[in-house]
């Protein structure tokens, strides 16, 4: 148990960080800006082009894994999207963000700091697969489901080229093939180059880590829906026990992939929920206390997990 509070503590201690400074330091949210930006279109790609580029191309081609992962992802969102059908009495534009809420994990910001401090470094190639697929699955349904919902009014031409550039243009998608084109070719940049690159992922997980702490203090939280504990149910545990029975009935995964798909699975909804909510004017408040109470959870969940995989259980 000493082992699991020593890989569990810094993780979430970090994020708690973030939430005290939060509450003690009133900074008004758009303060936040240039590190959410250093995150995601600098320290991460960084690290994910590093990390990619030294792997074997075998490796990255994990087709079985890569269907296995998102189907589970996109499984949840259709489960949720259900009970988010039946509690807004048919919404579909609630029941959507329901849906992300189900489904989508924050494998961002939280992701690859749990994954490469339980499993090292042999974890990056199955967290940036399921990062790069579950971000494309998220970017195709929420603006096709808000379409269908009469949300978003303009013509499905313009909704499916919005799409595309969503998902070709997105930077951890961009690292991800730049990656991968690298191994293929065997290319490697120029030793100081790749020093840059290597501070640049060292800084990604502690600042990710921090920036989502603050962001839970800075969401409004309003009412708490009933159907909350049921897509938090099917979030934090149904998601990451379906991921783990698929992936052991197909079989032929290492082990490490195997646990990273569990720990990618079992992450709170993402801050992206709220944030889609907010785009669309959609069930904004409550999406953001599905963010923050998902996220309180999951300090006994996600420790949960990883007490199941430092034992031996998956």
């Amino acid at each position: 148990m000493h082992d699991v509070i020593s890989l569990a503590f810094p993780f979430f201690g970090l994020i708690f960080l973030g939430f005290i400074a939060g509450k003690l330091k009133k900074i008004p949210e758009s303060g936040l800006a240039w590190m959410n930006f250093f995150i995601v279109y600098i320290a991460l790609p960084a690290m994910f082009f590093r990390l990619l580029s030294e792997t074997p191309i075998e490796e990255l081609t994990n087709l079985s894994f890569i269907s296995a992962t998102t189907f589970a992802t996109y499984t949840m969102f259709a489960v949720a999207f259900c009970i988010g059908v039946l509690a807004t009495r048919g919404s579909i534009p609630e029941s959507t963000i329901l849906g992300i809420a189900g489904a989508y994990s924050n494998v961002g910001y939280m992701g690859p700091g749990l994954t490469l401090a339980v499993l090292g470094p042999e974890a990056t190639v199955p967290t940036a697969l399921i990062l790069c697929f579950d971000n494309t699955l998220l970017f195709i349904l929420a603006p096709l489901m808000m379409a269908i919902g009469g949300t978003d009014s303009e013509p499905i031409g313009h909704t499916l080229l919005r799409i595309s550039w969503r998902v070709f243009s997105h930077p951890f998608i961009l690292a991800t093939i730049a990656g991968v084109g690298a191994a293929a070719l065997e290319v490697r940049p120029p030793q100081a180059v790749d020093k840059m690159l290597e501070y640049l992922g060292g800084a990604a997980a502690p600042c990710a880590l921090f920036a989502m702490g603050v962001s839970v203090v800075l969401r409004p939280v309003g009412r708490v829906p009933m159907e909350l504990p049921a897509v938090l149910v099917v979030k934090l545990l149904v998601h990451p026990v379906l991921i783990y029975l698929l992936l052991l009935w197909i079989g032929g995964f290492e082990p490490i992939w195997v646990a990273t798909a569990v720990l990618m699975a079992c992450l709170p909804p993402a801050t992206n929920v709220f944030v889609i909510a907010q785009q669309y004017g959609v069930y904004v408040q409550r999406a953001a206390s599905f963010v923050m109470i998902g996220t309180v959870a999951s300090v006994v969940t996600v420790t949960g997990f990883i007490w199941a995989i430092s034992s031996g259980y998956i």
